[in-house]
């Protein structure tokens, strides 16, 4: 009896000793992530790598253990100065994610770095063959007359495939012409040209995926010009469009624009005055904390709005009108109708760098790759600043006359032209290919490409004279469309299948599924570069950059980035 309680009682224990022990397996799994890190790169001390493969990492001009922008005291993260800082990974074939799913992630704060890109997080990309991905944060000014993203994630994959045709989104309204476009909180915005008698300009907000709702702005001129975001609100400019511009019979409208408004909770508008003498906004763009506009028709004019909440007129570049207006490294840029020029501004005074090619006009601005490119007429050519002051030549885009806005989207830097109203995706060097055409209209002397912004992962297209919206897509993207803000923040992104998911501070942000067949092979022959890729230089401080093989879990994702830097 004695015996048989004793082996009941060790039996019971075994029994007991077997839970525990699963228990303690389950949980040490659950704690676990279910995929295979690849690549850890804590950037705090140095540019070693911490995970399991000791990869090979070079650094340049990157400053670690870094003073925080917000308290001036010692971070965990490195700072990247927007122009030389980067860390590359040398390429390793064990790094290839291929059909598979995978995570990326890093540590990022962008505080301090307004006057410039945010610029790219980390990519693996080969530009010959179009091949790889890309995790980002987008800012686009310059684009003609709007500033259409401004700190705005991205992630893509791509695998060099363009097939993807154009989508037709409709007409915002009575439009012939989509002058203006940009992204704000979650929505894309354009602005129009209505030149009919009864009509006038209007700002309409996309509900997709082919309706417009009218914002009901308080006009009576004929076009919203440009568009843009400045302290959390939508900004529009108004103007008396000349479509004579365009080889098109002028407006029956006479009322004139020149006034800049501005979004209210709500849904209504404030007038913030008119610019001067202007009868049409040229260019919007924050520079230096501050709004600045310049004219569209002569006389020229480039205008500030103080805090006051009054203009003040600046000066401009020896008289010549300042049109499209962008900002890069720590300046602003500006486009030139009167000659084709580009000038500078420091926020004091004007540094003209120069003609560009034999062009009498340049239309915007593009940064790609960490350069800025310009856009002309009449040689229908892109070009490349390089410092201090000289153009190089990028190609003509086909036989066309004229490139109005340029887009990097998808790992690529796209061009709108004119006559035609081609888009055309650049190859490198001076080449450039077709890449669809945005506005069929019959019987018109000029067609036009010219507004873009990039928007729940395509790319779009707004037209004249069609007055239409269009978009495409290059490989596969998600973004999450709204402005992120200063300080500290955790970025995740996920490729699972056809699936592309943003996690933003540990929480899902953003989801798209692809329409791709089966998952793009990423095995793109180039390294892993961190800071540094496709838009520009990573500006501000970066660092905990992770990559694993495997699609983490929401509750994985949560629990990284809940860690302390």
């Amino acid at each position: 009896m004695c015996y048989r309680k004793i082996r009941n009682s060790m039996n019971l224990r075994s029994v007991n000793l077997a839970c525990f022990a699963l228990t303690s397996i389950f949980q040490l799994l659950a704690s676990v992530p279910a995929a295979e890190p690849l690549l850890q790169l804590p950037l705090k001390n140095d540019a070693r790598d911490a995970g399991p493969l000791k990869l090979e990492a070079r650094a340049a001009d990157v400053r670690f253990e870094s003073e925080s922008a917000q308290t001036g005291k010692k971070g965990s993260l490195a700072t990247w100065n927007g122009r030389t800082s980067q860390v590359e990974i040398i390429r390793d074939d064990r790094l290839a994610v291929r059909r598979g799913p995978f995570t990326v992630m890093a540590r990022i704060d962008l505080t301090g770095s307004d006057d410039d890109l945010p610029g790219d997080i980390v990519n693996q990309f080969d530009h010959e063959t179009g091949r790889g991905w890309m995790l980002s944060i987008t800012s686009r000014s310059g684009l003609v007359h709007s500033r259409s993203n401004h700190r705005q994630i991205h992630f893509g994959v791509r695998n060099g495939d363009f097939d993807t045709p154009w989508t037709d989104h409709g007409r915002p309204g009575g439009s012939v012409y989509v002058q203006a476009m940009t992204v704000f909180d979650g929505s894309l915005y354009v602005g129009i040209c209505d030149p009919s008698p009864t009509g006038k300009g209007g700002v309409f907000r996309f509900v997709p995926p082919d309706r417009w709702e009218d914002c009901r702005l308080p006009i009576t001129c004929n076009s919203v010009t440009s568009l843009t975001v400045h302290q959390g609100r939508l900004h529009a400019g108004s103007g008396k469009y000349r479509l004579a511009g365009s080889a098109l019979a002028e407006s029956d409208n006479p009322q004139l624009g020149g006034e800049v408004f501005r979004m209210e909770p709500y849904g209504s508008w404030k007038n913030l005055g008119r610019l001067g003498e202007s009868e049409a906004v040229g260019g919007l763009v924050v520079f230096q904390g501050r709004l600045h506009a310049s004219s569209l028709y002569k006389p020229a004019g480039f205008f500030r709005l103080e805090d006051t909440g009054q203009w003040t007129t600046l000066d401009t570049p020896g008289g010549k009108r300042p049109e499209a207006l962008a900002v890069h490294n720590d300046l602003l840029y500006a486009t030139g109708y009167d000659e084709g020029h580009v000038y500078r501004y420091d926020g004091k005074s004007w540094t003209d760098l120069g003609a560009v090619g034999k062009n009498t006009q340049t239309y915007g601005f593009a940064v790609y790759r960490g350069a800025l490119y310009v856009s002309t007429w009449p040689e229908g050519k892109v070009y490349r600043l390089e410092e201090p002051a000289a153009w190089v030549d990028c190609g003509r885009l086909g036989e066309e006359l004229e490139v109005m806005g340029m887009a990097v989207h998808g790992g690529s830097l796209f061009g709108g032209t004119l006559p035609t109203g081609t888009v055309y995706r650049y190859q490198g060097g001076t080449r450039w290919i077709p890449a669809g055409n945005t506005d069929r209209t019959p019987d018109v002397k000029y067609r036009r490409a010219w507004s873009f912004a990039e928007f729940g992962g395509r790319l779009y297209c707004g037209t004249l004279p069609s007055g239409r919206v269009w978009s495409n897509e290059a490989g596969a993207n998600v973004t999450y469309d709204r402005e992120l803000a200063d300080g500290l923040h955790h970025v995740a992104a996920v490729r699972e299948g056809a699936t592309l998911v943003l996690y933003l501070d540990g929480k899902e942000v953003a989801r798209r599924k692809s329409s791709e067949a089966e998952p793009f092979d990423l095995a793109p022959d180039a390294s892993i570069r961190v800071g540094y890729g496709v838009h520009d230089s990573f500006r501000g401080q970066l660092g905990d950059v992770r990559l694993y093989r495997g699609a983490l879990t929401p509750k994985d994702i949560r629990a990284i980035a809940d860690e302390k830097p």
